[in-house]
This record gives structure tokens, sequence and C-alpha cells, in this order.
């Protein structure tokens, strides 16, 4: 077994713990909306069509904000036929996913789900098919007050204001794949115009450019740069998205992967930062992670290849042990650099690359990537901490020696309150992690949950929730603290000074 050793210290901070980090995604896709969220003649739907089966497991889960239509789907979207009578809404082929959209969920509709849940929303506005004078139609609708949209949204069943405070302007808009994608130079005049008309309408909304839809995109960084030097005096956040698989069978470096997801949120900075600079501009750009996830997409074959049908199964991953603490690593990795990631949304929410399935007229389940998001949200408050942490390394063929240990920590100092979370990411070795806590008051264990198994391939199914966080080995002496990391696992460990708790 390999020994690593971690320094935490109250002092020692990356900055507040952004709750925003803690987002999520639900797209007009597949079931994620139809049979996911919404399904007015499940056994637990609520009055308004909403599934309460998987409402509970979303406050379980935890999310703190969730993105919406889209994704690919906003592209060819038109938000005014998701609002009105239901019955009166039309039915369009989604040429994104080449389904059909029945609009019985649309924009009220979502934002009265999101407010009954507790869920800060994010709006996406289609800068593919559609523009500028569509765009602050919409903020109107959404936000307006004694205006003519406003009042159609009052007559609609929404006297007041929505008070939608976060907007992406587009979806990957350099992607080919993309309803009306554009170059830099063109999308970033428009995404100017539009940044300045919703300034205009209110100075205090919060504004996301669309950043390169991932960093293999042969344009990465010089895009960045591009739409931030039109841009960056208006808008206040640039997306990155980023999905994860094994490539060529390589557990190894997909187990590291986080790695990847670390050097990317460095590049974008590095990019918005230098472009501040050379325009003179005292601004620090957040990054918005709005899409991120373990997604195999060797598995699907592409939207071209699909037939046309209302709401089918699309991209429904099986998610195994290994992926579950991925996943965990990722969530470390975003709370690591809490100072420059504005938000971040796993993508998404039910059923399409989801940590919730369901089955259309039956139960919803957890799948195993539920738990290090459930968990992290939960018990993750305060500060982020600056650990220092000496590890054994592990060489991968994608990002050569890394550490094996990946970790952070947060901190309340008003409710004494410490959280350590932590990956192994070697695939056969165990480590045995010794923390200092010296700098730290008495302190008591609270609780160490771990998600691992001996078969890292296990997955979790309806009535089969195999996978599930339990009791991991750690000890507390005064203040050390020693903890178990078996290979391929993800931790919790909560500790507190308030000893009546521990």
């Amino acid at each position: 077994m390999a020994d690593s050793i971690i320094v935490a210290h109250p002092s020692f901070t990356v900055g507040a713990l952004n709750r925003r980090i803690f987002g999520t995604f639900v797209e007009h896709m597949g079931r994620c909306v139809y049979t996911g969220i919404y399904q007015p003649d499940h056994p637990s739907a609520d009055e308004h069509g909403f599934r309460q089966d998987v409402a509970e497991l979303v406050e379980e889960l935890g999310p703190t904000l969730v993105r919406y239509p889209g994704g690919n789907f906003v592209s060819n979207y038109r938000w005014e036929d998701g609002v009105g009578p239901k019955e009166e809404r039309p039915r369009r082929l989604d040429l994104a996913w080449r389904s059909i959209e029945t609009n019985q969920v649309g924009t009220d509709d979502f934002l009265g789900w999101c407010e009954r849940m507790g869920i800060e929303p994010m709006l996406a506005v289609n800068l593919g098919t559609r523009g500028l004078q569509e765009a602050v139609d919409y903020l109107d609708y959404v936000n307006g007050e004694d205006t003519t949209l406003a009042g159609q949204r009052a007559a609609n069943g929404r006297e007041e204001p929505w008070g939608v405070a976060l907007w992406c302007l587009g979806n990957e808009m350099d992607g080919p794949w993309q309803m009306g994608h554009m170059t830099a130079g063109e999308y970033g005049r428009v995404a100017e115009e539009v940044a300045n008309a919703f300034k205009r309408f209110d100075q205090s909304l919060e504004l996301v450019a669309c950043g390169s839809s991932n960093s293999g995109m042969p344009t990465f960084g010089a895009w960045e740069h591009e739409v931030l030097s039109r841009s960056l005096h208006l808008v206040d956040h640039i997306s990155a998205h980023v999905y994860y698989e094994p490539i060529d069978g390589d557990l190894v470096s997909f187990l590291a992967v986080a790695e990847n997801m670390d050097r990317f949120i460095d590049s974008v900075t590095a990019t918005a930062d230098a472009v501040a600079a050379a325009r003179k501009i005292d601004k620090r750009i957040g990054v918005s992670f709005d899409e991120w996830n373990v997604w195999y997409q060797s598995r699907f074959d592409g939207e071209g290849n699909l037939p046309v049908r209302e709401a089918p199964p699309l991209i429904e991953d099986t998610y195994t042990v290994a992926d579950a603490v991925v996943v965990g690593s990722l969530l470390i990795t975003l709370m690591r650099h809490t100072d420059r990631v504005a938000m971040a949304c796993q993508a998404q929410l039910v059923n399409i690359i989801a940590p919730i399935r369901t089955e259309p007229d039956g139960p919803a389940w957890r799948q195993t990537i539920f738990h290090p998001f459930a968990l992290t949200s939960k018990y993750a408050k305060g500060d982020v901490l600056d650990l220092r942490v000496q590890s054994p390394t592990i060489d991968t063929p994608a990002f050569g020696p890394v550490d094996q240990v990946w970790s952070t920590a947060t901190y309340d100092e008003e409710q004494g309150d410490l959280a350590l979370f932590l990956v192994n990411r070697g695939l056969d070795d165990d480590v045995a992690v010794t923390v200092d806590l010296t700098a730290f008051a008495e302190m008591g264990l609270v609780e160490h949950l771990l998600l691992h198994e001996d078969d890292h391939t296990l997955t979790n199914g309806a009535g089969q929730e195999r996978v599930v966080p339990k009791a991991g080995q750690s000890r507390l002496d005064h203040n050390t603290l020693t903890i178990t990391l078996p290979a391929v696992s993800w931790h919790c460990v909560r500790l507190t000074t308030r000893l009546d708790r521990a």
C-alpha cells in the first residue's frame, strides 16, 4: 500500500465555495423532459404534470442551478411555441436531435418547476436560426414589466416577472453540427450586440458567451480570444464544455481525466485574462462549465442517423463504479477552481447521460454517478481549502505521471465543519492517506463515506441499486486523520470541531 500526506490549514483557501458549481442541465432532447421530469399520466405526476418521484430524487441530488432549454436544441427553438394554452401549442421538428417537439413543456412550465424545486434557472437564447430581436423579446417575456410581452406572460398565468438572472448567448456556435453555426468573428459580433441589448434592459443580468464546444476544436483558444475581444466589456462569463470516456480501453487515463479539466480551466482563464489586459479592462471573466460529464460518445452513431420520433430514448448511458469515481474527481476539480468557475452544469439531469433514470410508466432510480454529486452538494460548504498534498504518482498514456490521490476540502468556520473529498485514481494499488489537521481546533470524526466495489464495472438499474455509498476506513488520533483509499474509489470524510456532533 502506497502512502500519501495531506496538510490542511484553515487560513490557506482558494476562496468561498461557489454553490453554482452544483448545477445541472435540462435539454429538450430524448427523454430528459418528456417521461423524464414531466409525464402527466404517470402515477406520481403533480397537478402540473411533473413527476414527483423524479422531483424527490432531484431534491436528494441537490442541484442549485439548471440550464434550459439547450444545448443543441436551442439553436432551432422558437420560445413562443412553448407558452400559452397547451392545446394550442404547435408540434415542431427539432433539427438538432431529429425529434418531434410537442412543446407541452415550455418556459413558464419549466420556470414554475424551478421555483417549486428551489433551483435557480439559466436560460439560453437561440442565436442560430434567430437573432437579436427574438432574444430581446424572450427576455422581455420572461423578465419584463408593463410591456405587451409582459402582459402576454400575465395572461398565460404569471403576472410577476420570473427574474431570471443568468442567460446563455447561444450554444456551441463554433460547431458545424449547430444550426446557424458561425465563425468567431461572426459570433463575437452577435454576442456583443445581444449582450449590449440585454444590459440595456437590465445591467445586473449575468451573460455567458459561447466558448469553444470543446478543447479539441481546431479553433480552441483563438475562438475565445476573438469572441472576448469583441464582447468582454459586456459579458460576464464564457462557456466551457467537456465529456469524457475511456479512449481505446485506456482506463488508467480515464480515471485521471480531471487533469484535462484542470488544464482546460487554466487555458480559458489565461486567455480571458490576456484579452482583459490587452483591452486594459480590469475584469475577471468567469468560466461557465455548463456542460460536463462522462459520455460514451463512441456508442452514439450521431444525430444524422436518427429516425424522427417523439421523445425517443437517446444516449441513455448506464454508468459504472469507475464512471462515478471520475465524476467525483471532476467535482473536486471544479471546487479547486472555485475562484474562477462561475457555474457548472452536469449534463444532463434525467435519462440523457444522467444521474437519474426513469421508465416511462415505471420507477425512477439513482445511477452510480448520482452519489458523488449528491454527497458533495450536501456536505461541501464554507471555503475551499488550498491543500498541500504529497501523493504517489501513476503513469498515464494521456497525461504522463499524475498524482494518484486527487483531493480537496471545504471548511465552514462558523459551523466548525470540515469535509474532505478524495479519489484514488489508481487502477490497482490502495493508498494510506495521513491528513495533518494540527492547525484546526480539536475535531471529531463524523462520518466517512466511500464509493467503491471490488468490481468497478458494477452498475445500477431499476429495482437494482447495488452501488451505494458505504462506510469507509478511517481513524482520527488527536489531530491526525488516517484514511484508507482502495483502488478506484471516491470518498467523503466529514469532521467537526463541535465534538457534541461527532
